[in-house]
């Protein structure tokens, strides 16, 4: 028997009858106004991120710069397609060259600007830490006021992976200077864009 095994056996022989709900989750006041859209891009704005609105022939003009600057493009979303099929990926280093990683979020929250992604979204968990650049598509309607009401939103208790991203990746412990992209997308910006039908 494995240390691993041996560890798991000696929890389940010991572990107390009985059921263990978790605990109820508070619904705290939200520290944002009625206007979650509003309230989602201010927060998303301070955290390095920004919000871009979809143009009316080009949903994707508010990054259509990025988009043809772009080599290697991972689209999770059927609104474009890339070049780099994301369900023939077979390990996570696979996708360590994508410029662009195009995904949808599950929903927004409007007091941290804070997006959810899980698996299915992602496909690849590591495209949203591997790709240079991070655009997210977000319905309006799913933005929700706090982390309180993400939690007891269904997706945490289904999901095998689900993680919160708020703006790209940033460090500031080199001399206290903010620097974005240190170790992970360099710029994330979400669309506002609702689900088809």
């Amino acid at each position: 028997m494995s240390a691993r095994d041996a560890i798991l056996d000696g929890i389940r022989r010991n572990r107390p009858a009985g059921d263990f709900p978790l605990p109820e989750v508070p619904l705290f006041t939200p520290l944002v106004g009625d206007d979650h859209v509003a309230e989602f891009g201010e927060r998303l704005k301070r955290m390095g991120g920004r919000v871009a609105e979809p143009g009316a022939s080009d949903v994707f003009a508010g990054v259509r710069e990025r988009l043809d600057a772009a080599k290697v493009i991972a689209s999770a979303v059927p609104e474009l397609t890339g070049n780099r099929d994301l369900r023939s990926v077979r390990a996570p280093q696979e996708v360590e060259d994508v410029d662009v990683a195009v995904v949808r979020a599950v929903f927004g929250i409007a007091e941290t600007g804070s997006v959810l992604f899980t698996e299915d979204q992602l496909i690849v968990n590591a495209v949203a830490y591997l790709a240079q650049h991070l655009v997210v598509l977000l319905d309006p309607a799913d933005i929700v006021p706090n982390v309180q009401a993400a939690y007891r939103r269904p997706e945490f208790g289904r999901s095998a992976y689900a993680v919160l991203h708020t703006g790209p990746s940033a460090t500031a412990d080199i001399e206290g200077v903010l620097i974005h992209g240190a170790q992970g997308v360099r710029s994330l910006t979400v669309l506002m864009l609702p689900r088809r039908a």
